[in-house]
């Protein structure tokens, strides 16, 4: 009996060392993934190289080391410790075994078929490079969204606000409809024709709808932004995406708690369809109010420890999205509202190397992030042991996926230019219907639950979206362009970056009535309201709540305004520098007297220089319109919108 004791302990012990070493070899090889490529997409932009991008290149190499690890490496076959009799009645996810009066507990892996008993070992070692789904959303997706929300730039967002709202919530909802309803009668077909061999409800349709509307051109925007393509054309496909991604997450999740009256729950009932749609609003406008919030009460005082400030700005940041998801909403959309929220207040109030370190920390966080995801992708593509490749499912995804794309594009696209100035064009239309791309979020989506037949097939077809996307549509965005005829190599801010010389401030006038025709009235009245009240409460910039409150709130401005917003003038309030006061200066002299309150023209100017740095270098005014611009030595000259 001790004898039998003693030798189950050696073998626990063992399993241990051998569990931390195998630990140990998976990490070590995502790690060199990723180490190759980076040193491939540096050899890549050495050479110019545009029709590959890093996203699709980590897809090549997890893809390489899947078809290693599933046919190269085969563990040697020993099932002599195997026992192939217990004979129980259901498939508990615990079992406590009896052994000698001893118990020992079991956990359900997962269901193999007989062919596979023989490979035991094989499988496990596969199982061992798969990661619980919950790592992609609670550890990689955060930095990924919070730094679309964080690193946005909010002239041009605002700018197309209502094309991007329109893209993003009625596009999306369309899309996920359109793929709905082609991919059931896409089913329907395949029970006639008897190559379905399990349950797949219209609800699986709709969830599949929503997963794959989930759009991340990463490549295509990464290649624009290389070749300096119109801002509205990125404007429009990176403020769609990063919506876009946050209402897909809460419209699947609304699909998913679709739950009738009655023993089915897949039949259609009016009530259980407005729940679900109270869910949706529901849950993304509670995401909405608490990723804001958390965003305006991330005060920072910590001014004088910089370490500290930005480990503390980290930190509250990330527990936005962990508090969303705990409190029942959805952590993507809280910390993407988070993320712009605190590039909007909080940024402002910290100190210049914080800034600056926080960009570049969840610059970081957001590369690797991403390519790990994409990595693990290609690796999944062959370690992934329940694929389930339908050809006719397949083939009719990626049909169902290009008409959806079409419907949400084209028809809201003609609707839109009805009331835009700016005209959404043909060409901008056909790239942003090419530029649909696949990528994190539909993959998270897709992983996150794969025990039925039907999640099986949808996260199999979902893999191969994602890939011929990546592939093709983004290894083709170059010529796209050049066959669209969409100009490249334009500086879109050549005509903000001027030399102005005092007494000559006509050079604003064209930018003036351009911005003042594109911006939208209701964002016009909140920023009014945003520039003389909340920035003044919330940071150190803007202008005094003493100048911009009523005479009779005096004692209430006085206590809500932050001393540092009369370190321009420490004799008298007056509004920080500022284009607008800086032009007054600049034609009236040191007399000159400014408005607290804005006026139409002044939003405009504001509007157009509001993502950007104000820089004096002796008498020249440089307005540097790229956000890479190195931090001033003196916080007080930074402006942000």
């Amino acid at each position: 009996m001790k004898y039998l004791s003693r030798n189950l302990e050696k073998r626990r012990q063992r399993k241990v060392e051998d569990n931390h070493r195998q630990d140990s070899a998976d990490l070590l090889i995502f790690i060199m993934l990723l180490t190759l490529t980076i040193l491939t997409i540096w050899l890549f932009k050495h050479r110019r190289f545009r029709f590959l991008h890093e996203t699709g290149l980590a897809m090549i190499y997890g893809v390489l080391v899947g078809v290693v690890l599933r046919y190269g490496i085969h563990v040697p076959r020993d099932i002599s410790n195997v026992t192939l009799s217990c004979h129980v009645n259901a498939s508990p996810p615990t079992l406590l075994v009896n052994v000698s009066g001893k118990f020992y507990e079991y956990t359900l892996k997962g269901e193999i078929s007989a062919s596979e008993i023989s490979d035991v070992q094989d499988n496990e070692m596969l199982r061992k490079v798969t990661f619980d789904p919950e790592v992609f959303f609670n550890i990689l997706l955060p930095p990924i969204i919070f730094h679309a929300g964080y690193s946005l730039k909010r002239r041009h967002f605002f700018r197309n606000m209502g094309s991007i709202l329109a893209y993003a919530f009625l596009g999306t909802v369309i899309s996920c409809f359109i793929i709905g309803l082609l991919m059931y009668g896409c089913v329907t077909l395949m029970k006639q024709v008897g190559q379905l061999d399990g349950d797949f409800f219209f609800t699986d349709c709709l969830l599949f709808g929503a997963i794959v509307s989930a759009t991340d051109p990463v490549t295509v925007l990464a290649i624009f932004n290389e070749l300096q393509v119109d801002v509205d054309l990125y404007a429009l496909l990176f403020g769609e995406s990063v919506l876009n991604d946050a209402v897909a997450v809460v419209l699947s999740s609304s699909i998913v708690s679709y739950q009738p009256e009655g023993d089915n729950s897949h039949t259609f009932e009016v009530m259980a369809m407005l729940k679900s749609f109270g869910m949706f609003l529901g849950v993304f406008s509670g995401s909405f109010a608490l990723g804001v919030a958390t965003g305006v009460m991330t005060f920072t005082k910590l001014r004088d420890f910089q370490l500290l400030e930005t480990a503390l700005f980290f930190l509250m940041s990330w527990s936005t999205f962990l508090m969303a998801e705990a409190c029942g909403f959805t952590g993507v959309v809280a910390v993407l509202f988070c993320g712009i929220t605190q590039a909007h207040y909080t940024f402002n109030n910290l100190s210049p190397e914080s800034q600056d370190r926080t960009k570049q920390l969840f610059e970081l966080l957001n590369f690797l992030a991403e390519n790990f995801i994409f990595s693990y992708m290609g690796l999944a593509l062959f370690t992934f042991q329940n694929h389930i490749f339908n050809p006719t499912f397949i083939v009719g995804a990626f049909l169902a996926v290009f008409l959806g794309r079409a419907a949400n594009i084209y028809p809201l696209s003609f609707l839109l230019n009805l009331g835009r100035r700016n005209k959404i064009s043909s060409n901008f239309q056909h790239m942003m219907m090419f530029a649909g791309l696949r990528g994190a979020m539909t993959f998270a989506l897709s992983i996150r639950d794969t025990a039925t037949y039907a999640r099986q097939m949808m996260f199999t077809t979902t893999l191969l979206i994602v890939f011929f996307t990546v592939w093709v549509c983004g290894g083709g965005t170059t010529q796209m362009l050049s066959c669209q005829h969409i100009r490249v190599g334009v500086d879109s801010d050549a005509d903000n970056s001027v030399s102005i010389k005092p007494m000559n401030i006509e050079l604003f006038d064209s930018t003036r009535r351009s911005t003042k025709h594109e911006s939208a009235w209701l964002f016009r009245i909140w920023y009014n309201f945003d520039h003389n009240y909340l920035k003044p409460i919330l940071t150190h910039s803007g202008p005094p709540l003493t100048v911009t409150m009523p005479a009779c709130c005096g004692p209430l401005a006085r206590c809500l305004t932050s001393p540092q917003a009369y370190e321009v003038s420490p004799h008298k309030p007056c509004v920080p520098i500022n284009p607008v006061t800086l032009l007054g200066w600049l034609c009236a002299g040191p007399a000159g007297t400014t408005s607290a309150v804005i006026s139409a023209d002044d939003l405009d100017r504001e509007l157009t220089y509001g993502d950007h740095e104000l820089v004096m270098r002796g008498t020249r005014l440089v307005l540097p319109m790229d956000d890479s611009e190195p931090p001033l030595a003196d916080p007080r000259h930074r402006m942000r919108m």
